[in-house]
């Protein structure tokens, strides 16, 4: 069952046409993964899906409702949730403030209250350092703060956007085995890396964007076996 449908999508910056005519969907239930170059269009997809930038042309569905050029925290509300390249954490803030901070548009406080302590049981390390401020956290801790701050909101749509960036090998695959213990909650996940051969380890579904193209799409097991996939993003001549 589609969760989002995107069809004939066109954002442009200026002159420059950064996504040409871009359709693809995501199944509710599923990991769909999204690979490409640095200025392939990537964070400029997910930034127009969350109403970041403005779209030219096309359609975005949610869950069956027009989100096209929505603004941001209509579309959150709906239950799409956002976790951008970089953490982007409060600093300031403690790891609680922090996971507050994602519930900003709730307003049951029981409800608020559970997936509080769901982000600690999930993320453990963050129920031992919740009052420290999140300049203190590793780069491995930030984003897992950042990504169960992204789940503060309940959504049923994660877009995780680049969560490998900056971070050691072993600190990598404990933030992917954490993706796969996220879907297991239900959830569905539309991840972008640039740690191909991982994402389509855990990715159903995989699309390969290539200067704002979408130049190939299919299971993540195909794609992996696929030739060209293999020599321009595994690595494997």
């Amino acid at each position: 069952m589609s969760l989002m449908n995107i069809e004939n999508l066109d954002v442009y910056y200026g002159r420059i046409n950064a996504l040409k005519r871009i359709s693809l969907k995501i199944n509710k239930g599923d990991i769909v993964s999204l690979i490409g170059a640095n200025g392939a269009g990537k964070t400029t997809l997910l930034n127009t899906i969350t109403g970041v930038v403005e779209a030219a042309e096309g359609n975005i569905t949610y869950n069956g409702s027009d989100i096209f050029n929505e603004r941001s925290d209509t579309i959150l509300r709906k239950g799409v949730s956002h976790i951008p390249e970089g953490r982007n954490i409060f600093s300031e803030l403690t790891v609680e403030e922090n996971l507050m901070a994602g519930a900003f548009s709730l307003k049951d406080k029981i409800k608020i209250r559970e997936l509080l302590e769901r982000s600690y049981t999930l993320f453990p390390i963050l129920a031992d350092r919740r009052k420290q401020e999140g300049a203190t956290l590793s780069g491995g801790e930030q984003q897992m703060l950042a990504i169960a701050r992204g789940l503060m909101s309940d959504p049923d749509l994660l877009l995780l956007d680049e969560p490998s960036l900056g971070l050691a090998p072993i600190i990598i695959e404990g933030i992917f085995d954490l993706i796969m213990d996220i879907k297991k909650l239900g959830k569905t996940i539309f991840l972008v890396e640039q740690n191909a051969s991982m994402a389509l380890d855990i990715a159903d579904y995989g699309y390969v964007l290539e200067t704002g193209n979408i130049v190939l799409e299919d299971t993540a097991d195909r794609l992996k076996n696929n030739d060209e996939v293999r020599k321009a993003y595994l690595g494997v001549a």
